[in-house]
């Protein structure tokens, strides 16, 4: 077993432990509102129009673009580096993007609000399909064929692209990579990356846009489709729990 770093912290009593925490928790508390702050800012971007038709294949052969969204509003892209001169070839993808890929969460709450995500590599679908089997992958995952990749910043890089789409109509919304792509993987990180975010009535969000209470939505992940309304059991416990938590604020 490996020594401690000799310069650690001090070990404290716990009271002593519990001021820092609260000092620490000042500023995380800081730190989430300016993240909120800036999840509003990124909902109130202009949009670009995608006038473009790109290409990609999938398990059934070729699809557009709009196919991606699979009838969902909104679309998250992430180039994933799988295919030859990539280190791992064929037998892995890029080790970032496999660290990345092994952090997605269940797609179940992202569809529950209204949002598609997919990956694309230039690998053939039947690398893909072999690699997402070894390594415990279910998200949907194309075959770039086209400038795609080039056209939205992804040829050299990894990188998410965001759009959302009017009927037939596609908008990009937003784009993040490098650094910007070490947090996604959870439903709340994808989500605030988004146009409409997390559609919960806290969000400062532009007039109009869908929103619901918080916490109803949510479900178990084999339960969205079986459940077309809130259970009022999980209503009323939401309920209690977000009082909790308001009274606290308060005291």
């Amino acid at each position: 077993m490996q020594e401690l770093p000799k310069n650690h912290p001090p070990v404290v009593a716990p009271e002593a432990w519990e001021a820092a925490r609260a000092d620490l928790l000042v500023k995380e508390k800081a730190q989430t509102r300016a993240r909120d702050a800036l999840a509003a800012e990124r909902r109130r971007m202009p949009w670009m129009a995608v006038d473009k038709d790109y290409a990609f294949e999938g398990p059934n052969g070729k699809v557009s673009l709009l196919d991606l969204f699979a009838g969902r509003r909104q679309l998250i892209v992430y180039r994933a580096f799988f295919e030859p001169g990539v280190f791992g070839w064929p037998d892995h993808a890029c080790r970032g993007c496999s660290l990345g890929a092994d952090q997605v969460s269940n797609l179940a709450h992202l569809n529950a609000r209204d949002t598609t995500l997919v990956y694309a590599s230039r690998a053939p679908q039947a690398d893909i399909a072999r690699l997402k089997a070894r390594m415990g992958w279910e998200m949907p995952w194309v075959t770039l064929t086209d400038d795609f990749d080039k056209d939205f910043g992804v040829d050299e890089w990894h990188g998410h692209n965001v759009f959302i789409r009017d009927g037939e109509r596609i908008y990009r919304t937003y784009f993040i990579n490098n650094r910007g792509d070490e947090a996604m993987g959870t439903v709340w990180n994808y989500l605030d990356l988004t146009p409409l975010g997390r559609q919960e009535v806290w969000e400062d969000s532009p007039e109009g846009y869908p929103q619901t209470s918080t916490y109803k939505w949510w479900n178990w992940h084999d339960n969205y489709e079986a459940e077309a309304a809130p259970d009022p059991k999980w209503v009323e416990v939401s309920d209690a729990g977000e009082a909790a938590f308001r009274a606290e604020k308060t005291s």
